[in-house]
């Protein structure tokens, strides 16, 4: 026989369980901090090593050419180098902003993973991306939510309830299987073919560095020291950068899909619930606009057509209420 606990008992643990999660959160900080400072910093201490004796070498090699004028030089070359412009002869001819090239500075912008390869120099076009990106980022993010939305019901809701009333199998089962599914299906075309792709088409990227570049891209991390298709010609360069904008906003697509697959999950949804606020209630909630009058709140808060409807079917569960296909 379950116990059910009073209120108050209820809040506390809603609210410890709440300090908890923020205190092991800070921790996972801590210890990503530590690892990354063990794994990176002796290599970046050997780096250093070897560029002051690549710099001490080729002083002493040259001894016409001042370290203080070497030093501007390298300045001057790292300053362009950090607004996409290159110093080398194969590369300096190159354009940052042809058609494809803006495109995929575009996908990247708006898309917020912003690789920071290729960066406006001109005042114009700094001031150019802060408005269009005001209104960019946020039509962007609609248009991703209206298709995921969309997509879920074929890709996730109709099938999850097909095999649900039509195999009696636990809807919340179902749904697990149809997430891994799905999560699997998403590893491989999104992250494993690509990540070979990549490995062939850029003859320095090994298979691990190319993964690490379709993770960073479509997780919207988007740190900038892997770009495809810098060292191609100017037409294959065009076409590379195209087919990687096509894959940054497709993929993007798949991962909100597969996330939002995962959180509509019952048990996920429990797991949450664990650590919501104890205020939380259908009863506490405040609106921040006024209740319309022309509808009650018994009218307000009864149960969807199909959702009465579907009440009496077999194998029919609460939990598998927002797996029900749209009649729309």
């Amino acid at each position: 026989m379950a116990v059910e606990l009073p209120g108050s008992v209820r809040k506390f643990c809603r609210t410890r369980a709440f300090w908890i999660l923020v205190a092991s959160y800070i921790g996972y900080i801590t210890l990503g901090s530590v690892v990354l400072m063990a794994l990176e910093m002796p290599r970046e201490t050997e780096l250093r090593e070897q560029l002051r004796t690549l710099r001490d070498t080729f002083l002493d090699s040259n001894q016409c050419v001042q370290g203080d004028v070497l030093e501007s030089f390298i300045e001057k070359v790292l300053f362009a180098k950090k607004y996409g412009v290159s110093a080398l002869d194969e590369r300096s001819l190159e354009s940052n902003y042809d058609f494809t090239s803006s495109l995929f500075f575009v996908s990247a912008f708006l898309t917020t993973t912003g690789y920071g390869e290729t960066v406006p120099i001109s005042d114009g076009g700094k001031l150019f991306c802060i408005f269009y990106c005001m209104l960019g980022v946020p039509l962007t993010l609609l248009i991703f939510a209206c298709l995921v939305q969309r997509l879920m019901v074929f890709v996730t809701r109709r099938p999850v309830r097909y095999v649900h009333t039509r195999w009696g199998y636990a809807a919340g089962r179902v749904a697990v299987l149809h997430a891994l599914l799905l999560g699997a299906l998403m590893i491989t075309f999104f992250f494993i073919i690509p990540a070979a792709i990549y490995t062939a088409m850029e003859g320095d990227w090994s298979f691990l560095e190319s993964l690490y570049f379709c993770f960073i891209s479509l997780s919207t991390i988007g740190l900038g020291d892997y770009i495809p298709g810098k060292t191609r010609s100017q037409a294959v360069r065009q076409a590379y950068e195209f087919g990687t904008s096509c894959y940054l906003i497709l993929g993007l697509i798949g991962m909100l899909l597969v996330l939002e697959t995962f959180w509509e999950l019952p048990g996920i949804q429990r797991f949450v619930k664990i650590f919501r606020s104890p205020w939380e209630t259908q009863e506490g909630k405040l609106t921040v606009l006024p209740m319309d009058d022309s509808l009650s709140r018994e009218e307000l808060a009864a149960p969807a057509p199909w959702e009465d409807k579907n009440q009496g079917e077999p194998f029919y569960t609460q939990s598998s209420a927002s797996y029900m296909p749209d009649k729309h």
